[in-house]
């Protein structure tokens, strides 16, 4: 499956070229930081910019006592509300913390960006769970009995029945202004949360092993997916009480990550050996596995339209695909020269550890062990801005794309801007047309086949 060439970068006013020679590599290397600008480097046959750094918004601290054992502190997941009213991380040694993210912007803006998590310029008042107080955002630290390596928020649509529809009763009525948080442990249990008063309302028990990631899916019918080291993705209805409804298996080895389409229709899964599998959603049958990447593949995130599915792998590339042809679109490399096959388990400085898309459609996060924070454009071979982060895990978008959070080994948070760009009319266009029709469709168009290429993401 062939990448297709990105061509030579064009002049823009954010990216300073200091030397400009012919390149076909897609990779940076870091070489120095003079004041907000990075300056990065290609190794051979060298092309120099210099990258706009990232701005800081804030940060979350977490407390550690001064002979604290580094295990268990890390925060293996970040996760935004839907409707972005709550932002919540695993701060380590079995604790969640729930944030109203309007509240956590504003401390940021106030105290400036440092923050520590139990201070008390991030105490929230805690008001009565009753009356008109019931659903008002409320800062949370919720226990939950063993260390946390996933979360997922989940948001309810009446309308949307339960898949079991031969059970007439039910323990629990998701109304429309319910929101759920669901939390994945390393014993293998799932636990779900009321976010507005921290209840625990369901305790599922059936993985055998780290339940390593959580996604619901985005039609508000509180189905929730969950991926683990025991090699299978379990399906379960929370309207049905949390009834475990279907068990994928195709994995051979542990699976780190699941991400639904934005129209729920399809899954992908990703995990060790390479794996990287699409999934129908309405028959619970695998539609194909992708062919690419050369090391375990550790994460994975659907674009706003569905039309573009980037994965992460410790290969040090993230791959960007389309899901409905399987081919390989865009690749974005974090060490340069690429490792060759052989070697692509060896470079473990530059193991991509995590993949973000944002919700303008137009820019992918990526986190990688070198100690830096990328951001890349779908249509350039480079990233156009970058920050540094030390033992980064994993990221997230806001859910208005203006913000990304980032978790680390010491249980913090790390927020910055995102790049900011008004998407072009065309591109508009493009994610409206892709949010209904697949390649297949898109392709039968009776257009200039300039456009099909644009509407496919090939140019």
């Amino acid at each position: 499956m062939p990448v297709t060439s990105r061509g030579h970068a064009p002049h823009r006013p954010d990216i300073i070229p200091a030397a400009r020679h012919f390149v076909s590599s897609v990779s940076f290397a870091v070489d120095s930081v003079e004041g907000s600008v990075w300056v990065c480097r290609r190794q051979a046959a060298t092309r120099v910019y210099c990258l706009m750094r990232s701005r800081t918004i804030g940060e979350l601290l977490a407390l550690a006592a001064p002979f604290d054992k580094k295990c268990g502190r890390e925060n293996w997941t970040v996760a935004f509300a839907p409707d972005g009213s709550y932002f919540a991380w695993s701060q380590g040694y079995c604790t969640v913390k729930l944030v109203p993210w309007s509240q956590c912007l504003t401390n940021f803006l106030l105290h400036g960006t440092k923050n520590i998590t139990n201070s008390n310029s991030l105490r929230l008042s805690r008001q009565n769970s009753d009356g008109a107080q019931k659903n008002k955002p409320r800062e949370h630290i919720i226990d939950c009995g063993d260390i946390v390596w996933s979360l997922a928020f989940g948001s309810s649509v009446p309308e949307k029945q339960s898949r079991c529809v031969n059970i007439e009763w039910h323990r629990f009525k998701f109304g429309q202004d319910q929101l759920l948080l669901a939390t994945g442990l390393s014993n293998g249990r799932i636990k779900i949360w009321d976010v507005y008063t921290g209840k625990l309302l369901l305790n599922l028990v059936d993985h055998t092993e780290v339940v390593r990631d959580l996604t619901f899916a985005p039609d508000g019918s509180l189905i929730l997916v969950s991926a683990s080291r025991d090699k299978t993705l379990r399906v379960w209805d929370l309207k049905d009480d949390g009834n475990m409804m279907k068990v994928l298996r195709a994995h051979q080895n542990w699976v780190y990550s699941c991400a639904f389409s934005p129209d729920s229709s399809m899954l992908c899964s990703v995990g060790a050996s390479k794996a990287v599998f699409l999934w129908d959603m309405d028959k619970y049958t695998m539609i194909r596995k992708l062919e690419g990447h050369h090391h375990d593949v550790v994460a994975c995130d659907f674009s706003p339209d569905g039309a573009l599915l980037a994965t992460a792998s410790y290969d040090t590339r993230v791959y960007v695909w389309d899901p409905h042809t399987g081919d390989i679109l865009m690749e974005f490399g974090h060490l340069f020269p690429p490792p060759t096959p052989i070697f692509a388990g060896g470079a473990n400085d530059r193991w991509v550890r995590s993949v973000s898309f944002s919700h303008d459609g137009l820019h992918i996060a990526s986190l990688a062990d070198d100690k830096m924070v990328r951001f890349w454009r779908i249509d350039e071979d480079y990233p156009v801005q970058v920050a540094p982060l030390s033992n980064g895990l994993c990221c997230a978008f806001s859910t208005d794309g203006s913000v990304l959070a980032a978790g680390t080994h010491d249980g913090s948070v790390y927020f910055w801007a995102t790049p900011r760009q008004i998407p072009s009319l065309q591109h508009l266009c493009r994610m409206s047309i892709r949010r209904v029709m697949p390649t297949q469709e898109v392709q039968k168009l009776p257009i200039p086949s300039k456009v099909l290429e644009f509407l496919s993401y090939r140019i």
